[in-house]
């Protein structure tokens, strides 16, 4: 569905449940969780990066990945 689809629905008073559901789910099935054995030092820096940008460590590693 298109963003402007979606935007009509919503200041038309539907529902939009279905449609943040279905879209949570596509990403969820679109992630693979995966375990990182990593130095001591690299978790460090994430977790700086991490508190500098405000965000979790998952998301610092999201964003370098992604």
């Amino acid at each position: 569905m298109k963003a402007s689809e979606f935007d009509k629905k919503f200041d038309d008073g539907e529902s939009i449940v279905m449609c943040l559901i279905l879209r949570v789910r596509a990403a969820l099935e679109n992630e693979q969780n995966v375990l990182i054995w990593t130095s001591i030092w690299m978790i460090t820096a994430l977790d700086r990066e991490a508190r500098r940008m405000g965000v979790t460590r998952q998301s610092v590693i999201k964003n370098v990945a992604g």
